[in-house]
């Protein structure tokens, strides 16, 4: 992107005017709109935005580098001192921080050590424990900031300690009190709305048991798990406890948020053969050789495909309208599984398709499926009579469309279930074994339907 001497100028003296605006304590300043503008910064003047970055105040900077993307956060080890970012790092909610370590290994791994030996051996331990956890557990997306108190703890004691945990800066974004017993094992949650109502000289133990909230989640579950409780039950926060039961941290709705949104991107990425992660490269290299493997892969169906037009190229030259007609079946067929493949894959990612709703998916699309080859079946059959004068060769196509588009709506559907079935994410390979299918289902159907009743 390219920007003149005077938009240039007027982005940074925005950006030190937001940066000021922060200083003074401006509520009306957001992280977010900051990091937007770094962004586009960084990718006009990569000399501009260094000078800027440097002059962020750490406090401020810790909350717009948790908005910046991870390839963002791994460069910043060439851009900043160590001291800086491990002072950075501080500052941050200790999800964010160990996001924020974990990334700036990928490029400079002594570096990232050095940030983590900065910390107390307490934060130190809790920080490898998050960075510890698989990708897709619950834990590593967890922060261990939230307000807990003993369910025999006086509730009026409680809200003035969560006044001063609030003033300090301690803790951030809260909704509820997490109860625990005198060994720490989650009992249950009081949002602070329902803890006003209630007298201050009472004891948490006095809440009634219909009040608490008990939503919570084991930090080795799936991630998934936690966003279809957030979004079936529009929560705020999840709970997070060890094996023991013993409350350990939170997963807020925001972290959620993120989780979906990539979630969402990295199916339409990988529906249409490409790497999410290699996307974010800034490396043309890196990028082209991703695709190119996805291109390769669709290559050789396309050879696939071409010798099962070879096998009958004397039936092709008998009768050239049928090379004017084929595009029109692989065409319709690959747009109809097409179809029936995002359905699938998107309500599979939403846990909608389980166990025994697999067939009731496959019956569906096959009945769709049908019922749209049959009413195009008609459509270019005639169309087919009338262009050409050959009234059997509209029974050719007909016929074949009806084959091909009930061959899309049920390898459509089954194809993403049986790569679940085997490990594999069906949104990887679904795209390149369903082109193959329509494509060799619609040309060996429509000449060999071709060769039998028209020669």
């Amino acid at each position: 992107m390219e920007i003149n001497q005077e938009e240039l100028t007027n982005l940074i003296e925005l950006i030190s005017s937001e940066i000021k605006q922060f200083r003074d304590g401006d509520k009306s300043v957001h992280p977010y709109d900051i990091a937007e503008q770094l962004l586009e910064l960084r990718d006009v003047s990569s000399d501009d935005y260094e000078k800027i970055i440097k002059k962020i105040p750490n406090d401020l900077f810790a909350e717009v580098l948790s908005e910046l993307p991870d390839y963002v956060q791994e460069e910043t080890a060439e851009l900043l001192s160590v001291k800086k970012l491990a002072d950075i790092a501080s500052k941050m909610d200790t999800d964010d921080a160990a996001t924020l370590i974990q990334n700036i290994s990928e490029e400079n791994e002594e570096i990232s050590q050095t940030i983590l030996e900065s910390f107390t051996d307490a934060d130190k331990e809790m920080l490898e424990q998050l960075i510890s956890y698989e990708e897709d557990a619950a834990g590593s997306y967890m922060q261990t900031e939230l307000f807990s108190a003993k369910i025999d703890e006086n509730i009026g004691v409680a809200i003035k300690r969560l006044k001063h945990l609030k003033e300090i800066g301690e803790i951030d974004n809260i909704w509820h009190a997490h109860l625990v017993d005198a060994k720490d094992k989650y009992i249950g949650s009081i949002g602070l709305e329902d803890l006003i109502i209630f007298e201050h000289d009472l004891k948490f133990s006095d809440i009634p048991l219909e009040k608490h909230r008990k939503f919570f989640i084991n930090h080795k579950a799936d991630i998934k798990d936690v966003v279809e409780m957030v979004t079936n039950y529009n929560l705020t926060s999840v709970p997070v406890v060890d094996d023991n039961d013993r409350l350990i941290g939170r997963i807020t709705s925001d972290d959620i948020y993120d989780i979906i949104e990539d979630s969402a991107t990295e199916q339409i990425f990988n529906l249409a053969g490409v790497n999410d992660e290699a996307e974010q490269e800034e490396d043309m290299y890196e990028i082209g050789k991703t695709r190119a493997i996805w291109l390769g892969l669709n290559l050789i169906t396309a050879v696939a495909a071409s010798l099962v037009i070879g096998m009958f190229d004397s039936t092709i030259q008998s009768i050239v309208a049928l090379a004017i007609l084929m595009p029109i079946v692989a065409s319709m067929g690959g747009n109809a599984g097409t179809q029936t493949l995002t359905v699938t894959v998107r309500q599979m990612a939403l846990g909608d398709i389980e166990g025994e709703d697999a067939r009731a998916t496959i019956y569906k699309e096959v009945v769709i499926s049908l019922a749209n080859g049959l009413i195009f079946a008609l459509v270019i059959g005639v169309i087919a009579y009338f262009w050409f004068n050959i009234p059997l060769l509209g029974v050719v196509i007909a016929a074949s469309m009806v084959i091909n588009l009930l061959s899309a709506g049920f390898f459509g559907s089954v194809i993403p279930l049986v790569l679940q079935k085997v490990g594999v994410d069906p949104a990887i390979g679904s795209t390149v074994l369903l082109t193959t299918v329509t494509d060799v289902v619609g040309f060996f159907s429509f000449l060999g339907l071709a060769t039998v009743i028209l020669l």
